[in-house]
């Protein structure tokens, strides 16, 4: 089994800060790529930024210059910085990542149950 556990969601008001933090555990051999998603309310869920295993990453235009993300190898985790947010960046933002498991099995995709980010004054 994986998990992905995410912290840090909440309300804040326009132009704040939040800090989100998504930490893989589990049967776990290869982390391939990890990162964040988000679902506005009607909307599909759309990329917000990822690490690949290389390094390399993924950032939407949405959010560049105002979002970071970042990781820590040791701890399976990833995080995202989000500075000078903005009503439509509300949204439930979710933890992705591409894993395989074992030497022998495949690579599959997990999710993390979501966390609420709401930009409100």
């Amino acid at each position: 089994q994986v998990q992905l556990v995410e912290s840090g969601g909440g309300l804040v008001q326009p132009g704040g800060s939040l800090r989100l933090s998504c930490a893989a555990s589990g049967s776990i051999f290869i982390i391939y790529a990890m990162g964040w998603y988000r679902q506005a309310p009607g909307k599909q869920r759309e990329l917000v930024a990822t690490f690949t295993r290389e390094g390399s990453t993924s950032v939407a235009d949405s959010v560049k210059g105002r979002f970071t993300i970042s990781r820590d190898n040791a701890k399976n985790t990833v995080y995202l910085q989000m500075n000078s947010l903005k009503p439509d960046d509300t949204a439930v933002y979710y933890c992705n990542a591409n894993i395989r498991r074992a030497v022998l099995s495949g690579r599959d995709d997990y999710w993390g149950q979501g966390t609420q980010v709401t930009v409100s004054s």
